[in-house]
């Protein structure tokens, strides 16, 4: 069985000439490393490696330089799988990256304590698979959170939103929910303030009111 070859992509220089070491003691092929961006793009355009291993921050500016040259290697050679490697978790760049589609992973250099099981994650990516470390699944979710409007609303001003989506007039829900038409007028005042809808003459913030509800329940469960 042919080995998998890998290109290594850290600005710092222990770290990346520790990682090589391990990788050739554990059966990859490690055809080069780089501790920067460009040098990476040459490297992979050189030899084009089954599999990238790059940090998302390098030199010079310590910020995306791995990723954008990440996202350059996937256009260039998609076939070649990216394991990203960080310090910190990027939800946004990550995601861009990730959503090239397969063979594609995201680690955080913190949480990689068992070797075994990160040899494992390299090898899953290089064969097509995908790895996402839970931090980043958590920051999605919590950053879901943290945008969802409806996060906001009672378990009962939810009720009523959804009475309302259904169409019907306050008299409407407060039949449907056995409370007082007044009862679920102050619901609807509690729910367009909660949701940041401006004050109008018109019906129009009802109408936005449920285009927010419907927009939340078209999104998968978390």
């Amino acid at each position: 069985m042919s080995r998998t070859r890998v290109a290594i992509a850290d600005d710092d220089v222990l770290l990346r000439e520790g990682l090589a070491s391990l990788l050739d003691r554990s059966g990859f092929a490690v055809l080069g490393t780089a501790g920067n961006g460009p040098d990476l793009l040459e490297l992979v355009r050189r030899e084009v490696p089954d599999l990238v291993i790059v940090d998302i921050r390098m030199p010079p500016g310590e910020s995306t330089e791995g990723l954008d040259a990440a996202d350059i290697i996937r256009r260039e050679h998609p076939e070649t799988a990216v394991l990203l490697l960080s310090a910190h978790v990027e939800v946004e760049h990550a995601l861009q990256l990730m959503a090239a589609g397969q063979g594609v992973g995201y680690l955080l250099k913190s949480r990689v304590t068992d070797v075994d099981e990160f040899l494992e994650s390299l090898r899953r990516v290089a064969r097509g698979g995908s790895v996402v470390d839970p931090g980043l699944v958590r920051e999605l979710v919590d950053a879901r959170r943290r945008h969802d409007p409806l996060a906001a609303l009672s378990e009962r001003e939810r009720e009523v939103l959804s009475l309302v989506a259904e169409g019907r007039s306050n008299a409407g829900v407060a039949r449907r929910l056995w409370v007082a038409e007044g009862t679920v007028e102050k619901h609807v005042r509690s729910i367009l303030s909660k949701l940041d809808l401006p004050e109008t003459d018109d019906d129009h913030r009802r109408v936005l009111a449920v285009l927010t509800y419907l927009d939340g329940a078209r999104r998968p469960a978390t």
